[in-house]
């Protein structure tokens, strides 16, 4: 018998792991947590801290968010052109055992936007201020999370959109002079 191909064999081994973070999001508190975090990462987040940094910092608030705002366009077309090019299954679509427990926004699951656009927007905004982390990290990482335990992701889209949107804030760091995650 011939060896499935590898993206099918990926599949296989991730459907264990999502279901036993699906189960989490049956009880109720964490599917609602999680409900809320992945609402909040559709941009909510990220257009309200752009547009606090603009009132609380003025010129360099607005140099901050037109510089998450410029990396989350990249990061917006780089995501859709991985979307149709990959066209991967979600995780409840291929194992029925997987409740998704919100909608999706799209029908394919690789790169896990939510979670590109987070990293990305996390490492410039923490660039620009450091105390930043504190509130960031913590939040990025239940955005993340949030896509696997709902159903929508596996957890290499997860990984796979962590490294993409960390390598695209590093880019974006580096063509911007004077900002950097490393002082």
């Amino acid at each position: 018998m011939p060896r499935p191909p590898l993206h099918e064999r990926m599949i296989a081994g991730e459907s264990g792991w999502c279901l036993r973070a699906n189960r989490w999001g049956g009880a109720s508190r964490w599917r609602g947590y999680f409900a809320r975090v992945s609402r909040l990462g559709d941009g909510v987040f990220w257009y309200a801290l752009m547009g606090a940094l603009v009132l609380l910092d003025g010129r360099d608030g607005l140099a901050a968010s037109a510089h998450m705002a410029a990396t989350g366009a990249v990061a917006l077309l780089l995501y859709r052109a991985l979307k149709r090019r990959t066209r991967r299954p979600r995780p409840f679509v291929q194992d029925a055992r997987i409740r998704a427990w919100v909608a999706p926004l799209d029908e394919f699951s690789f790169p896990s936007g939510h979670t590109l656009h987070a990293v990305a927007f996390s490492l410039v905004a923490i660039a620009h201020y450091p105390p930043l982390a504190a509130l960031l990290v913590p939040f990025t990482a239940s955005v993340a999370a949030s896509r696997v335990v709902l159903g929508l992701h596996y957890p290499s889209d997860v990984l796979a959109a962590s490294a993409i949107g960390g390598a695209l804030a590093a880019l974006s760091l580096w063509l911007v002079p004077g900002v950097s995650l490393f002082g």
